[in-house]
């Protein structure tokens, strides 16, 4: 998706990818001196690199874009927190599609890959990627290893049916050879990840699922959410 200049009345959202101007960028890792101490970081926004909104921590300044930026394993694997003001994020975007990024997955995650998007198109949905497959995608740099999970979000428009996504999902990752780990993201911009629904959908229902948003996490009852329809 192409990137766009952030507007200060648009809300942040969990997983953007914002690319951060080189000043703001050092700025932001002077008050971040362990950070600061990293080759790899000092360099980040200089080659155009992008940095992933997280939630808020609490005391956070609010006027502030809260970014992250997890480190590759070969340089320690940290994950770094940073605040960049408004004016200091150049461009803003949503997480590349599976489909883009799979070039860069290891080899024997392909007929999966194949069949997640399969599932997608069946049901009128298109994973995109987050994690390791999307770091490394963007950078270059080295995220995935034989452990490594594949992470996707699922973004769902209001009456789909979740349940559907969630089952196919499930017989993909029976003979997946690595974990398939993400979220789906309801209209409201809530998320809960796909195997708390699928729990809730075995449970039954008075199950509750975790949704994670920018201010924190909610526990939610599995049936009121969108398109989960009857649960028992």
């Amino acid at each position: 998706m192409p990137e766009s200049k952030e507007a200060s009345s648009d809300p942040w959202r969990r997983h953007d990818l914002v690319r951060v101007a080189p000043d703001a960028w050092a700025s932001a890792l002077a008050d971040c001196p362990s950070a600061a101490e990293t080759p790899l970081l000092r360099t980040w926004a200089d080659k155009g690199w992008p940095a992933i909104i997280r939630r808020r921590a609490e005391r956070e300044d609010p006027r502030l874009a809260p970014v992250g930026v997890p480190l590759p394993p070969a340089a320690g694997k940290r994950r770094v927190a940073l605040l960049i003001p408004p004016d200091g994020v150049l461009g803003r975007s949503r997480p590349p599609l599976l489909r883009a990024a799979a070039s860069v997955a290891n080899s024997s995650w392909r007929s999966t890959i194949a069949s997640i998007l399969d599932l997608g198109e069946r049901i009128g949905t298109e994973p995109s990627v987050f994690g390791g497959l999307m770091w490394q995608h963007q950078t270059g740099l080295t995220y995935l290893s034989p452990r490594s999970d594949l992470d996707l979000l699922w973004p769902i428009p209001r009456g789909f049916d979740v349940l559907s996504l969630v089952s196919g999902l499930a017989k993909i990752q029976s003979d997946a050879p690595m974990r398939i780990d993400g979220e789906i993201i309801f209209p409201d911009g809530g998320a809960v990840h796909w195997q708390e629904l699928r729990n809730a959908r075995q449970t039954g229902h008075e199950a509750g699922v975790l949704a994670k948003t920018m201010e924190g996490v909610r526990l939610f009852d599995a049936a009121s959410l969108p398109g989960m329809g009857r649960l028992a």
